[in-house]
C-alpha cells in the first residue's frame, strides 16, 4: 500500500523546483576482514548440488581418471558448470575465478582447476563419458521429481528439437557447415517443457539433420520421466520429428505425441477436397483490454513496405478442420488437424490475389467418430511449418 501511495500519479509533491533523486542520509561501514565477489549466488548453487547429492552422483557413474590428483570429476564438471554460471565464455576465465579468494572460500575448497587442467580433462572426456555424466544428473533430477505434487507430475511435456551451435574456430573436430551458411555444430536437445530442463544432448556435426539420431534419445526421455513418475507423456516436436516409422511403437506404449507434418501434395490435396463444411472457424484468444486504451502509434515498417513496393501478406482468416489419416509407415489410423490460412497478398497497396496456406499436425491416435474433439483455439506447441 505504501509503494502504491508512493507511484500514484494524484500524488506529487507540493515543491518540483528540485529533482526527485535528493538523496538519503546512508553510511557505508566495511570491516578488514569483508570479501566480496559478482557473483554472490553461486553459494546457494552450491548449496543446492549438496542437498542433491549431484557431485556423488557424478563421481560413483563417470570415470575419467585412473588417479584423483587432486581433483575428481565431479570438482572438474562443476568448474565448468559454475563459470558460465559466474560470466564465463571460455576457459580462459576459469582463472579469474580461481584467483578470487572469496569465490574459494564460498566453495569450500583449497584451489580449482586451471583452464589447461580442464582443458586436458575435456580432451579425455569422450561421448561415452557424456553418457554418463547426462545419467549422473538425471539420476540427481528424478530425486526433485519424485518430492512434486501428484498434479505437477500428470503430464510430462517433452520437446525434441536441434539447433546450430557456431563455432569461431578452424580446427574444432567434427564441425561442418549448416544449410544457414554457418560453421560449428547440430546439436539435439531434449527438454522438459513445463521446467525447461535439459533432459539429454546430442552434439553432431553442423549439417546433421535435425532428427538424426533423435529417437533414442526421445526414448531414452520417456522412459527417464516415467521413472520419475510422471503417468502421462506427451512427445512433441516440428516436422523434423514426425518419426512416422515409430508412431504406432508409441502408441502402444502409451506414449502421447504431437508433431508438424510437411505439406506434401497427398495431404494438400486432402486438403482440397474437403467440402467447406468440414471447417470450422478459427477465433484466437485476444489480449486483455488496457486500462488505459491509448491510441497506436504510426506503423512506420507498412509506409516503408508500401513506398518501396515490397509484397506483403496479410492474414485475413483462418479456418480447422480434422481427418484421419494413417501414415504410409504406419498400421494406424491418425488425427490429423489441418489448419488453412486465407492469405491477402498486396504490393504498393495493390491487392494482388489471395493465396491459400496448410499447416498439419498430427496428434495421436484418431478417436471414434463419435468422441471425436472439436477444433480448439487454444495454441499449440508450435509444432507446424509453413508451405
Amino acid at each position: 500500500m505504501r509503494l502504491a501511495a508512493r507511484l500514484d500519479r494524484d500524488n506529487l509533491p507540493a515543491d518540483c523546483s528540485h529533482p526527485m533523486m535528493a538523496g538519503s542520509n546512508i553510511r557505508y561501514e566495511i570491516a578488514a576482514g569483508i570479501q566480496a565477489m559478482p557473483c554472490g549466488g553461486i553459494g546457494l548453487v552450491h548449496e543446492m548440488v549438496r542437498a542433491l547429492g549431484l557431485a556423488g552422483s557424478i563421481d560413483e557413474r563417470v570415470h575419467v581418471f585412473k588417479r584423483h590428483f587432486p581433483y575428481h570429476e565431479s570438482d572438474h564438471v562443476l568448474n565448468l558448470a559454475y563459470n558460465v554460471l559466474c560470466g564465463g565464455t571460455r576457459l580462459e576465465d576459469l582463472e579469474r575465478l580461481r584467483s578470487n579468494e572469496a569465490y574459494l572460500n564460498t566453495l569450500g575448497c583449497d584451489r580449482v582447476p586451471d583452464p589447461t587442467t580442464a582443458g586436458d580433462f575435456l580432451r579425455r572426456f569422450d561421448e561415452g563419458r557424456g553418457m554418463e555424466l547426462m545419467g549422473a544428473t538425471n539420476a540427481a533430477r528424478v530425486k526433485v521429481w519424485k518430492k512434486l505434487s501428484k498434479k505437477e507430475r500428470a503430464l510430462a511435456r517433452i520437446d525434441v528439437d536441434g539447433t546450430i551451435a557456431p563455432t569461431t574456430g578452424e580446427c574444432k573436430e567434427g564441425m561442418d557447415i549448416s544449410y544457414k551458411g554457418i560453421w560449428g555444430y547440430a546439436p539435439l536437445v531434449v527438454t522438459l517443457a513445463s521446467t525447461q530442463e535439459v533432459l539429454f544432448v546430442k552434439n553432431r556435426s553442423g549439417n546433421a539433420p535435425s532428427h538424426s539420431g533423435a529417437e533414442v534419445y526421445m526414448d531414452a526421455a520417456v522412459a527417464l520421466v516415467r521413472h520419475g513418475g510422471f503417468r502421462r507423456v506427451r512427445l512433441r516436436g516440428d516436422t523434423d520429428f514426425s518419426l512416422t516409422a515409430h508412431c504406432d511403437r508409441w502408441t502402444e506404449a502409451g506414449v502421447e505425441f504431437v508433431f508438424g507434418m510437411d505439406a506434401h501434395r497427398n495431404l494438400v490435396e486432402r486438403a482440397d477436397s474437403l467440402s467447406e463444411k468440414g471447417f470450422r472457424p478459427l477465433k484466437r484468444a485476444t489480449p486483455a483490454p488496457a486500462d488505459r486504451p491509448r491510441r497506436r502509434p504510426e506503423n512506420v515498417k507498412e509506409i516503408i513496405v508500401n513506398e518501396r513496393g515490397y509484397e506483403k501478406l496479410t492474414l485475413e482468416e483462418e479456418h480447422g478442420a480434422e481427418v484421419d489419416y494413417r501414415p504410409h509407415n504406419c498400421q494406424r489410423a491418425y488425427r490429423l488437424l489441418i489448419l488453412r490460412k486465407k492469405i491477402r497478398v498486396e504490393r504498393g497497396q495493390q491487392h494482388l490475389f489471395d493465396q491459400t496456406r496448410y499447416l498439419f499436425l498430427s496428434p495421436t491416435l484418431a478417436p471414434p467418430c463419435s468422441r471425436r474433439r472439436r477444433w480448439s483455439s487454444r495454441p499449440t506447441s508450435g509444432a507446424t511449418k509453413r508451405t
